[in-house]
């Protein structure tokens, strides 16, 4: 008799042939081009300019799995690699709703919160992208307008700073430490800007570890 595959299992399992399956389209798409337009590229250069960075976004991709697993869950992590976006919208929205569930992504309520979260989370995306690129001509003049700039400039960090009440009133004195760095990081470092937050999440997820355990360590926490 065939054993049933529990949640988990089945979550890997097709996880893994979905992952595959993008990983092949999104390798497969600019083949399609080259053969399309017939436009081959220098391969030379090519080689030249991925030597030059893809050592970059292995370490990144690497620590980021590290980093978003645990806190996304095994389903929200497949869904959320493919879909992209993690660190900007992905993860808050998870978060958010395993906080608002009260449940903890190791847990199997806390994967299926999880995954639905990143799940509705990519078809309201989905649905915006569709909506925007039909209105972008119309709404272009609005949008562009200056008394919205600044409110657009401030869209994440109003996000972001509505997580963080939540989450750094949890334990003030292990938030203070990663706020800190990050603060000193982004004022005294010129080339970080909003560009790098994908590498400085995983960054700062690791100095907090590190200063969570001296921390415990000393009976502070």
């Amino acid at each position: 008799m065939k054993k049933e595959m529990t949640y988990l299992e089945s979550v890997h399992k097709y996880g893994r042939i979905w992952g595959f399956v993008i990983f092949t389209l999104i390798m497969l798409f600019p083949l399609a081009l080259s053969f399309i337009f017939q436009a081959i590229p220098d391969w030379a250069a090519l080689g030249k300019g991925l030597i030059s960075i893809l050592p970059m976004y292995w370490a990144v991709g690497l620590v980021e799995v590290f980093t978003y697993v645990p806190m996304l869950g095994a389903g929200g992590a497949y869904l959320s690699f493919v879909t992209g976006n993690i660190a900007n919208l992905k993860l808050p929205c998870a978060l958010d709703a395993m906080e608002k569930a009260n449940v903890k992504a190791n847990s199997e309520e806390g994967e299926i919160i999880s995954t639905i979260s990143i799940a509705v989370s990519s078809i309201v995306t989905t649905l915006i992208i569709v909506v925007g690129v039909i209105l972008i001509v119309p709404l272009t003049p609005i949008l562009e307008a200056d008394v919205l700039n600044s409110a657009f400039d401030q869209m994440l960090p109003a996000l972001f700073g509505g997580l963080a009440v939540v989450f750094i009133s949890k334990n003030v004195k292990l938030a203070i430490a990663p706020i800190i760095l990050m603060l000193i990081l982004f004022i005294f470092v010129p080339f970080l800007n909003a560009s790098t937050v994908g590498i400085m999440v995983p960054v700062g997820v690791l100095f907090t570890l590190a200063v969570a355990r001296i921390l415990y360590k000393k009976g502070i926490i």
